[in-house]
């Protein structure tokens, strides 16, 4: 992965988000500082890597960090500020929990909304390109799995220990038969028919 910023820029953070398309459970946003000479040849897109590779990076990722956050919006709030502002929201949320400015944000995505006048950079696919925001994907998709596979105890009928709150055939599939819960989000079309939630 490219380090394209001068090299007197010490404390870069990188964000991303997960959960943003799905339908049910919280979006999570992590933040991450690595060391500028950080390098690790597994680190990529949280989604091109095995759940065994997710943890065992986690792992690493926290210990060598500079600083890192993590930042949590409900379904909740998702139906009222709608997902785009509650992504944006958990980043800001997780950066709040740096214990250390960074000098300058690298997002994942196009869009961003400023935070305390720090820089920032909106990356499309910024994931696979620079490592702070692989390694903020990781933080983030592992801590929002934890989360689903928690809820999953209380309403095993979802199947989210497999889905993780994603639009699957089966998640669908299940929200037909047994209605929706308090951590579905009831502003997305939960179901492709039309009127067929069971409330």
């Amino acid at each position: 992965m490219p380090t394209l910023f001068p090299s007197e820029i010490q404390n870069i953070c990188g964000c991303d988000e997960a959960g943003r398309g799905c339908l049910a459970g919280p979006v999570v946003a992590a933040s991450v500082i690595l060391p500028r000479d950080f390098k690790h040849k597994l680190l990529n897109d949280s989604k091109q890597i095995s759940k065994k590779n997710r943890d065992m990076l986690r792992k690493e990722i926290e210990e060598i960090a500079i600083s890192f956050g993590v930042g949590i919006v409900s379904p909740a709030e998702i139906d009222e500020i709608n997902i785009l502002r509650a992504s944006i929201k958990a980043m800001h949320l997780a950066m709040d929990k740096l214990s250390t400015k960074p000098e300058l944000i690298l997002i994942d995505g196009n869009r961003f909304y400023p935070y305390h006048n720090i820089p920032f950079k909106t990356i499309i696919k910024g994931d696979t390109k620079y490592f702070e925001i692989a390694a903020a994907s990781i933080l983030a998709k592992t801590y929002r799995d934890e989360i689903m596979e928690s809820n999953h105890n209380s309403f095993p009928q979802y199947q989210w220990n497999k889905n993780m709150g994603y639009p699957t055939l089966a998640h669908r599939a299940a929200i037909k038969t047994n209605g929706t819960c308090s951590h579905h989000r009831l502003s997305f079309r939960l179901l492709k028919e039309e009127n067929e939630l069971l409330f």
